[in-house]
């Protein structure tokens, strides 16, 4: 399951290119500028590409950027033949509409989407009149994060072509002073490296990276089309007063502390690691081999436990354990042992590693718990919130709760929102080839703390981000910022109360504060802005109701006044006259990216408002039908492509779902009539005679001659089958296969949309919910559109949709075409007669 947070990241990535249709001799990017400027580890970014179109005839040019997704964007414009375009910051629902309109008139629609692990990529285009030229520029602001010692900028260029003007500048400056720098990554090898020069001279520091022609073409991933690849700039700065860093500006402040020769707090951790069937294969390989390497780095007065669940909990030990030679060697050799079986149980899992927490406390240490999943509780208690509430409960503050998220098919969303009620993080690990190394580098971040219950406090001081913080870890970084009331510099004194192993310390330095005024440092506000912002989404996420409603608002009114592109908000690009409107949104945590897609069920159901279907039809004549009011959609997920596509069924007919070949399973269900909804009925035949019919009042069950009905919400067994709702969710399983039944509720009416949680070992299973991935590549996009599926070019429109697979029913981008395109298979194959 993919869930829709926002995911923090600790570097700047950047990578822009500006790109049409492939014949080089059409159109030439003539000038590429990267500019970077890091103030006080406020990064602000701004990427031009200048192009030209060689022909005689207008082009369409599109601008391609991709930035992290930490960073917000702040200002785009677009020069043409003498005109400015510039992008507006609006409050998404009203950017929508403003889409839906030009979508309405066939006009073409922006995109933001999610790439890979750490990047979003920012796409428009416009069309350039014969022998003119065009130019882009985007602006993004990004706050960078210590992790390990130092600070990293990352800048990972892809023009697509060699650039005559082609520049990367980065300029820093930290008032503290530069304690060192260095360049590293792709683009430093070879011989490239004599295309970068670095100046540092104390508090400031210069890297310029400006290769010819030819040496674009060198690097390890560069090629004729260029350069491919990362500039990494790493830094620290000096750190003389144990207070930190304090600057101040129009009345706003910036504290940076991280204080550094203090003692290390020995640590209690407890790791708790699934063991449930999904973890099987490559996933555990990986976190044994993590678990040896950080069993390797406790130090010998640290103590730990380490206990592995499915349904239920195996123990190395019940309590925990000295760090030394000889429990070390011990757990180990448990670890080499774990092996992947059964359900998920993930309260019952937490709270046994908060007891053996919480009942061998050590005065003078700090505890630290660590869960590491892959999925959804499946057993035990499986209600989110009251998993979430027991943990809360448990814990009451006394420790951070870290969690780790294993691939896409995990709940990041119930991750999330469980470690920052529990003053912790969660961090998604990717199932790549350095899935071991990600979860070591975590354990990194974590692994010395210097002080606990830190507490900064401003005497003078209000609107104040995040001031509490429950540990500080060595290698990282604590940023507070806020408002000076009066913008009084002389009353305002912060300070600093923390307890260092078993003695409260507190930091605080008169001298520390000085006034900047004079100096630009009007960045010091928008400091402030970004940090509200951020952890206002993150309050957001842990609320519900009024309170919930509130954060929103007041997350909107911020991003809009510093025209912060986040998730609240859009960016309209206006075009020149006759090109219509784009809108650009930040896209959520999980958008489709190929990593993300590789092991995700692959359909699910969707709904795009009716303007946009009738644009989709009215526009482009692909569907060979027209919009009904009782149209369902559905989604399918890509594999390669960041878009998925989604195509529409009419009508309340009865659908093939899932059956396989052996005849021992079989799952139809029947649409409803709501406009955009799902099925009213869903029946799962898994034996001769034998039948379980679900409706969303209750579920009915057939045995032979006997019919039973049921809520549901006592635990069905009927041959090989289990029932079980859980809320708003209906659990199925059959033998191997499980599936959950969402249940949502549209315009009063509720509906179900199944989800398959695990595929049946069958490969040769048939239906709706048995399609693979889609495998698409874009062919052509002017005058439309046109993606090629199995060798044949398919007109396609852009849409925008409510994916029904997932619980929060997020907004996804989708490739509209009919269903025929979509399944490769007349629509007529996945209908039934009878459930």
């Amino acid at each position: 399951m993919e869930r829709t947070v926002e995911q923090i990241t600790v570097f700047v990535l950047l990578l822009a290119f500006a790109t049409t249709l492939p014949n080089k001799d059409d159109w030439q990017i003539y000038s590429f500028h990267i500019n970077s400027t890091v103030t006080s580890r406020y990064a602000t970014t701004v990427i031009t590409s200048r192009v030209a179109n060689r022909i005689d005839e207008p082009r369409e040019i599109e601008f391609h950027v991709r930035i992290p997704k930490n960073a917000f964007i702040s200002k785009f414009r677009m020069f043409v033949d003498g005109q400015v375009y510039d992008g507006v910051v609006k409050a998404k629902e009203e950017a929508r509409q403003q889409y839906t309109q030009a979508v309405s008139r066939g006009q073409s629609a922006g995109i933001v989407s999610s790439v890979g692990r750490t990047l979003e990529e920012f796409k428009t285009s416009v069309t350039v009149a014969a022998l003119k030229k065009v130019t882009f520029e985007l602006t993004y602001e990004e706050l960078l994060k210590r992790r390990l010692g130092q600070y990293e900028l990352q800048i990972h260029a892809r023009p697509m072509q060699p650039v005559k003007d082609f520049k990367i500048d980065v300029y820093i400056h930290e008032k503290a002073g530069i304690s060192f720098t260095e360049v590293k990554g792709g683009l430093t090898t070879n011989a490239l490296a004599n295309a970068i020069t670095k100046t540092h001279a104390g508090k400031q520091a210069w890297i310029h990276f400006y290769p010819t022609e030819d040496q674009q073409k060198t690097c390890d991933s560069c090629g004729e089309q260029g350069l491919n690849g990362d500039l990494v700039v790493v830094y620290d700065v000096n750190r003389d007063s144990s207070l930190g860093d304090i600057k101040t500006s129009s009345g706003y402040f910036v504290h940076h502390f991280a204080p550094h020769s203090l003692p290390r707090i020995p640590k209690n951790v407890v790791f708790v690691i699934d063991q449930s069937g999904s973890m099987a294969g490559k996933k555990m390989e990986q976190t044994q081999k993590a678990l040896l390497h950080i069993l390797n780095d406790l130090a010998e007065e640290d103590f730990f436990g380490l206990l592995t669940f499915d349904s239920r909990i195996v123990h190395w030990k019940r309590e925990l354990v000295q760090a030394n030679q000889e429990n070390l060697e011990s757990a180990k050799t448990f670890a080499r042992n774990i092996v992947s079986r059964g359900a998920t149980d993930i309260l019952l899992a937490l709270l046994e590693g908060e007891y053996m927490l919480n009942t061998h406390p050590r005065e003078g240490s700090a505890s630290i718990l660590i869960l590491l999943t892959d999925g959804d509780p499946t057993t035990g208690v499986m209600n989110l919130e009251v998993i979430q509430s027991s943990v809360r409960k448990a814990i009451d503050k006394k420790f951070p709760l870290y969690c780790l998220g294993f691939g896409f098919d995990v709940n990041f969303e119930f991750l999330k929102k469980m470690a920052l009620q529990n003053n912790g993080v969660a961090r998604r690990i990717y199932e790549d080839s350095d899935a071991d190394l990600q979860l070591k580098g975590f354990y990194q971040e974590v692994a010395t703390p210097l002080l606990t219950d830190v507490t900064m406090m401003y005497s003078g001081g209000t609107n104040l981000t995040q001031t509490n913080f429950s540990q500080y870890y060595n290698g990282s970084e604590i940023v507070v910022a806020g408002q000076i009331t009066d913008n009084n510099i002389d009353t305002f004194i912060p300070q600093v109360v923390a307890i260092s192993s078993k003695t409260r310390v507190m930091f605080s330095d008169n001298h520390t504060v000085e006034s900047s005024e004079g100096i630009d440092n009007s960045y010091i506000e928008r400091v402030w802005a970004y940090l509200t912002v951020k952890q206002l989404l993150d309050k957001k996420l842990q609320l519900s109701g009024p309170e919930k409603e509130e954060v929103k608002n007041e997350a909107l009114e911020l991003s809009l006044k510093y025209s912060f592109v986040t998730p609240l908000t859009s960016m309209v690009v206006t075009k020149p006259q006759g090109e219509g409107t784009e809108v650009l949104s930040k896209p959520k945590e999980g958008k489709a990216s190929h990593q993300q897609q590789k092991h995700r069920n692959h359909l699910s159901a969707t709904t795009v408002s009716s303007n946009s279907s009738k644009a989709a039809n009215s526009s482009y004549d692909f569907a060979h039908q027209s919009a009904s009011y009782n149209n369902h959609w559905f989604l399918l997920k890509s594999e390669s492509q960041t878009l998925p596509l989604c195509f529409d069924i009419s009508g309340d007919v009865r659908l093939k779902l899932l059956h396989l070949p052996s005849g021992e399973l079989s799952v139809n269900g029947e649409l409803d009539s709501l406009a955009y909804g799902g099925f009213k009925r869903i029946v799962v035949h898994f034996k001769a005679d034998h039948y379980i019919d679900i409706d969303v009042s209750g579920i009915t069950v057939k045995e032979d001659h006997r019919l039973t009905r049921h809520t549901g919400q006592d635990l069905i067994t009927a041959g090989s089958a289990t029932v079980i709702r859980r809320d708003k969710e209906i659990d199925i399983a059959v033998g191997d296969t499980r599936m959950v039944l969402l249940v949502h509720r549209k315009g009063g009416e509720e509906f179900l949309w199944p989800v398959l949680r695990q595929k049946p070992s069958d490969n040769d299973a048939e239906g709706i919910l048995a399609q693979k991935p889609a495998v698409y590549e874009e062919v052509q996009q002017i005058p439309s559109t046109k993606l090629k599926i199995r060798d044949q070019e398919i007109p396609v429109i852009w849409s925008s949709a409510v994916d029904y697979s997932i619980g929060v029913a997020p907004t996804l981008d989708c490739w509209f075409m009919s269903a025929e395109s979509a399944l490769q298979r007349p629509p007529d194959d996945f209908i039934v007669t009878n459930l």
